[in-house]
């Protein structure tokens, strides 16, 4: 099915058995394999990618700290965030990373400006920005010809835990988010928005969402 986007809403998990089950499906797919988003908020924790350095976790404190395989340095999740993992045969796509993450970033800055919010990309620090604050963040792994992992945007949430790391490792790196700068903060609008938005920007004839994983 190259031609569908398969969007799947998977409502508030842990995050490590999302992580896996996105390990699983890129390692078990083929050529024929349907193009997938995940929707989800997660319980709150810090995630360190493979270039995270220990001096950014400043005071975790009681929030886990789970070491993954994208790229970048901490970031934090918790629920009244959006996170959406993009599991996509970027091969079949003809794109190259560097592609999807400027797809990315600019299906993000497509959806704020819809908002009234004055967003941006920038070149040497990936994610999104609103008057040098980040709203969103990236964080991207390839294998085998496809991506996992995605992006995080925070909608309505407590950015209070982002104060304890050095935020994908930039110290004094400031968080904003969607509902503080006068948008929604209902997360199925936004969600609703972003996947009509990424597949419009990534020529998906046709959008289909379900609910869950098939074993929940």
């Amino acid at each position: 099915m190259p031609d569908t986007l398969l969007i799947r809403q998977l409502g508030r998990r842990e995050y490590e058995s999302v992580w896996h089950a996105m390990q699983n499906y890129t390692d078990s797919r083929d050529s024929n394999s349907a193009d997938e988003i995940w929707l989800v908020e997660h319980e709150p924790v810090f995630t360190q990618g493979q270039a995270g350095k220990e001096e950014h976790l400043l005071l975790p404190g009681d929030i886990p700290v789970v070491k993954v395989d994208r790229g970048g340095q901490v970031t934090y999740h918790g629920p009244g965030q959006l996170v959406a993992y993009f599991l996509l045969d970027i091969r079949r796509l003809k794109m190259g990373v560097r592609d999807l993450v400027t797809e990315i970033e600019q299906s993000l800055v497509e959806l704020l400006k819809g908002y009234d919010i004055d967003a941006y990309a920038k070149a040497d620090a990936p994610g999104v920005y609103v008057d040098e604050k980040k709203v969103a963040s990236l964080g991207l792994r390839i294998r085998k010809g496809c991506s996992f992992h995605g992006l995080a945007l925070n909608v309505n949430m407590d950015l209070d835990p982002f104060l304890r790391i050095n935020p994908c490792g930039y110290a004094g790196l400031e968080m904003v988010q969607v509902s503080d700068l006068g948008g929604p903060s209902d997360m199925a609008t936004i969600q609703d928005d972003l996947t009509r938005i990424i597949a419009q920007r990534l020529n998906y004839q046709q959008i289909e969402t379900i609910t869950g994983f098939m074993n929940d």
